[in-house]
């Protein structure tokens, strides 16, 4: 699991979710074999009963159909930029549940720790590169601080709680985009999300040449850089993980 702080996890659920009420109700019927339906709309009363039974109206049936029209352009908001095409993005799926390659550059960073002997604490990290949709994250790391092309090699990102492939794991914590959201703060919820988190445990071998937990207590407080020789090819260029 890759559980969160408990202000880092109520303000994710205020800034990936919203409350949706229910407003009203369809119910189609048939007749057996026959293409013609007949659509019957109930509005939806204080308790969230259905009640007031009527016909569907060409009124309701164009404001529903503007609203699913809106839903399918909301529902990719977040694949959207609030201005210009940030540098640090490779490329945008643009798919109903499309997704995002952003890169990072080697910089220092606060993370946290449970159950290892590491202090939680300024630490220096590699080229990162991620990979998120609406409800998943994988995260590789690359050499240098150049930008990849699409034969790059991927390595395995140095941290705990990720599996072989690149993938975080998600534990039972429920992410979803905000609808409303931008590209912007797409990334940068991810990002927060990932490094507010708690690192606690191996999932496999060791993501790294060597033993992770010494690697991290000789680089605790970001005094030296992240040491690349002991990244682990995972036998992924940048080219396998747009398909």
């Amino acid at each position: 699991m890759l559980p969160l702080k408990y202000n880092a996890m109520n303000t994710l659920t205020e800034t990936f979710g919203q409350l949706y009420k229910p407003h009203s109700a369809l119910l189609i019927y048939r007749k057996d074999k026959a293409q013609s339906v007949y659509v019957e709309a109930y509005d939806i009363g204080k308790n969230g009963n259905p009640i007031n039974a009527h016909p569907l109206s060409i009124r309701e049936s164009i404001a529903l159909a503007q609203a699913l029209d809106t839903s399918s352009e909301l529902s990719r908001g977040y694949l959207r930029p609030n201005g210009l095409l940030p540098k640090n993005v490779l490329y945008i799926n643009p798919d109903s549940n499309g997704f995002v390659l952003w890169q990072t550059p080697p910089q220092n960073t606060g993370l946290f720790f449970k159950g290892l002997t590491i202090d939680d604490g300024t630490y220096p990290l590699p080229s990162l590169l991620w990979k998120a949709s609406k409800d998943s994250l994988s995260v590789y790391a690359l050499k240098g601080d150049g930008m990849p092309s699409l034969e790059t090699p991927l390595y395995q990102a140095p941290f705990f709680n990720l599996y072989e492939d690149g993938r975080v794991c998600m534990g039972t914590v429920n992410i979803q985009a905000k609808e409303q959201g931008c590209l912007e703060y797409f990334i940068k919820a991810w990002q927060q999300y990932f490094f507010n988190s708690k690192f606690s445990h191996l999932i496999g071998s060791s993501p790294i040449k060597g033993n992770i937990v010494q690697l991290y207590q000789s680089l605790a407080g970001g005094r030296n850089k992240f040491p690349q020789n002991v990244l682990i090819k995972n036998g992924l260029t940048l080219k396998d993980i747009i398909r």
